[in-house]
């Protein structure tokens, strides 16, 4: 499994958590498991293989940290999407956007320009031409408006 398709998993398990009561760690636990993969596998191509260790960390990581700073980064969403309201943003938009503000914030390891390239390709996939141009816009200016002034 690619990094892309771990990032696209973890947008999808980060979505979830916007509607479930579920525990984060009874998620990543059901939701990693191989025989979720395996029945999910016909369905979607994205589970056709189940993560290896290093994929599965990684996207536990991930959701983890995005679930433990979902305040955090619903506020940089929020101020950053000028002109709409925070309950307007469909809800798989703000998954990717969440994503990669947490990689930006949080994962040294992850350059910010391919977290920001990453979640524009996994939005062209799920939302709109106009939805991809405003979540590109609203991680663009997060990444000047943020990380530009912590340097």
């Amino acid at each position: 499994m690619t990094r892309n398709t771990a990032r696209e998993i973890a947008v999808h398990l980060a979505y979830e958590l916007s509607f479930t009561e579920r525990s984060v760690q009874g998620l990543l636990d059901e939701r990693l498991s191989g025989e979720r993969f395996e029945t999910l596998a016909g369905e979607d191509e994205l589970y056709a293989e189940a993560p290896g260790p290093t994929q599965a960390e990684y996207i536990r990581g991930v959701v983890t940290g995005v679930a433990e700073h979902a305040p955090e980064l619903d506020g940089y969403i929020a101020k950053y999407a000028k002109g709409w309201k925070f309950e307007r943003i469909p809800l798989v938009a703000g998954a990717i956007m969440r994503v990669a503000m947490y990689e930006v914030l949080y994962r040294p390891d992850i350059p910010n320009g391919a977290a920001i390239n990453e979640a524009v390709e996994i939005a062209k996939k799920y939302e709109t031409p106009e939805t991809v141009k405003f979540i590109n816009g609203i991680l663009g200016s997060f990444v000047r408006g943020e990380i530009a002034e912590e340097q």
